[in-house]
Parts: structure tokens; sequence; C-alpha cells
């Protein structure tokens, strides 16, 4: 099989994470919990993966890691502890369901928000179309760092600038870019959040939040912590605050081997590798009648590696089931990421995507574009 849906998880995952999960798996005890020596092993565990992350994200502080089982629910974590009642927050018209939902139910609870439309490949428009979204309400500018549909790079540092002008909050979507394209946290952002499982080549189920200093979300999780047990208050240390119940150690130890992983082969090998593939294959649909492109040919400053299309006369999920049964990986449909399909006309057709990985060869792209041409 030819995987290429690799914007949902990566796969295959690198020999040392699988390597790491199994041997976290075997030998694991319950982290923080325990004065015996697995226990403290455990600890030690999870204390240098939040070590590395904090320096793979340019975190000064490892202690404002905290580790959640996916990026949805560290946007959940940022977006319903720090928002209040009476609240106005700017979104782009790219953002995932991990954002709007969350927005969207909080619209019941006297929250508020506005959709900054993307300009792709003008920066200064895009900019300032977040500029004139704001108001004497908004408390926060949430934007992811590319789409997931369209591959469509924002230019977070300048928005991030933009915010902190303006007395806001910047909270970074990195579910697509991180361990692809540089996130860190010197840029002042006041929230990362990542997914464990695509870019960085950890295991399903894990994520992170990185807070920036002084950031202090409300919790929407409460529990044990193994720390100030006798008190029935959540604890106000971090990463305790965040991280109620046993950890994912197998997880987090695997998520460990794939920030390892990425940081060896360097992020911006993967990008010049990744970013070749999808300037190969768009240049060769691009030739192609009755193949629908709807982003420009891709350009490293305004893009991260992925592609989507479709081709003429056949729906995005019947192409998707044909090469399904070529034996090639690809997604299809909205992506959970309906704004992202509006702002480009596809919401009712959805879009084929393609995603490479690190993994991905150039063989693998002709194979693609061979069963597209007999497609067609």
């Amino acid at each position: 099989m030819i995987y290429l849906d690799n914007s949902a998880t990566t796969y295959p995952k690198p020999s040392t994470v699988s390597a790491a999960v199994t041997a976290a798996v075997r030998s694991s005890a319950n982290p923080g919990r325990s004065g015996h020596a697995p226990s403290l092993a455990a600890a030690s565990s999870v204390y240098s993966a939040r070590t590395a992350a904090a320096e793979f994200f340019g975190c000064d502080n490892e202690e404002r890691v905290i580790f959640t089982p996916g990026c949805t629910i560290s946007l959940n974590m940022a977006i319903k502890g720090l928002l209040k009642k009476g609240d106005h927050v700017v979104v782009s018209s790219m953002e995932h369901n991990a954002v709007m939902r969350p927005l969207y139910k909080l619209t019941g609870e006297g929250i508020s928000f506005t959709k900054a439309e993307i300009v792709p490949c003008d920066n200064d428009k895009t900019v300032d179309s977040f500029r004139k979204a704001i108001n004497g309400n908004t408390k926060m500018i949430i934007c992811t760092h590319a789409s997931n549909v369209w591959g469509l790079r924002m230019p977070v540092e300048r928005l991030c600038a933009l915010a902190h002008a303006y007395g806001l909050l910047f909270v970074v979507d990195a579910a697509q870019s991180a361990g692809i394209a540089e996130v860190d946290m010197k840029n002042g952002y006041d929230a990362v959040c990542a997914a464990g499982h695509k870019g960085l080549y950890g295991p399903m189920g894990t994520g992170l939040l990185i807070l920036g200093e002084g950031i202090l979300p409300d919790t929407i999780i409460e529990g044990g912590t193994g720390s100030s047990s006798a008190d029935l208050r959540q604890p106000d240390i971090l990463p305790d605050r965040y991280e109620s119940g046993t950890p994912d150690l197998s997880g987090i130890a695997g998520l460990k081997a794939g920030i390892e992983f990425v940081k060896k082969k360097g992020t911006d090998k993967i990008f010049a590798h990744e970013l070749a593939l999808i300037q190969y294959l768009y240049s060769r649909l691009d030739k192609l009648p009755g193949i629908k492109l709807y982003t420009p040919f891709p350009d490293p400053e305004f893009t991260l590696p992925l592609l989507s299309f479709n081709i003429e006369g056949l729906s995005s999920e019947e192409a998707a089931l044909r090469l399904s049964k070529a034996g090639i990986a690809v997604r299809a449909g909205l992506h959970c990421a309906p704004l992202a399909h509006e702002s480009m006309g596809t919401a009712e057709t959805g879009a084929v995507r393609i995603s490479p990985s690190v993994f991905t060869t150039g063989a693998d792209i002709d194979r693609l574009i061979f069963f597209i041409k007999k497609m067609l």
C-alpha cells in the first residue's frame, strides 16, 4: 500500500517509536504516585519527554509543556480555559472543527467570534483582514498554522505581533505544522496546540498544550495528580494543574521518540523532501485535463506540503475509493474543516487530499499519477 494520508496521521511510524511504546508497556508503573523504583523510573521517563518537547518548541520552562490526548483536547483546554462571557474571538476562515465546534458551543454562553478571510499568498492582506475583525470585546486570536485542506500557511508570527499590539491573546493550532515547519515559543505565542501523531511521528492519542509565561487557563478537568492530595482544590502548580489522572506513559514515551526522530532528520530537511514531492505532483496534475486545482503552485513561503484537488465527473469520495482499490490511501470529503471548503467553493464536493511523509518516495507519487490518469 502507498500511504498518502499523513495529514490524518503519519504511517508508518519510525521503528524507534514502536520500540519506545513497547518498552514502556512492558516496564510501566504509575509515575508520581509511589516512591518505589518502577514509579520513579516512570516519572523520569515522563520528565525526559517533557524536556525534549520543551527544547523542540523553544519553550524555556518544561513545566509549561502539558501532555494531552490530542490537539483537539489541547484546543478545548485553551479555548474554554481562557475565555469568559462577553469575550470575542477572531479566527481564520480556514479553521478546523477542533476550533470551531468549541467556539460554537460557547456562543450559547455569551462568547462570540468573527472569521477573518485568508488571502492565499498575500500575508499583508491576511493580516489586515484580522486587524479589521478586532473589536472592543476581542480577547483572543486563534489561527491554524496551516490549513489541513489546502496546505496554505498562515503568517502566525505577524498575527501574534498583531494580537499583542492590541493586548490580545494568540493561540496557534499547530496540528498540521508541528514537525514540518518551525513552531517556536520564542515568537511569543500564548499557547501552542499540537498533535503528537502527525508530523511528530508519535502514537495516536497524544498531543501537547504549550503555554506561554503567565498564561494560566482555568481547568476543564480536575482529579488526582499525585500532588497536594489533602486539598480538594485542583493544584495550581504546573504541569499538575492540567494533567489529572494516570498519564499515557507508553504514548508519551512514543511521542518523545517521535520528536527525537524529527530532530535527528531535521525539520527543514523533512519539509524540503515533502514539498519537492508535492511540487512535482502539482506540476504533473496541472497538465492533465479534468483535474481541478484550487491553490497556486506550492511556494515554501506560503505552503506546507499537501495538495487537494478534484477529478471532473467523480465525487471526491469515489475518487478516493478507486485509489484505495488500487492500493493508494488518500483522504476525501470535508476533512473536518468545512470553513476551508467554503472559502474555495468545495463545500458541496469536498476534495481529494494528498499528504506525503518523510517515508514517501518519488516512485509513490508516480504510481499515484499513473492511476489518476487511468481514472481520467
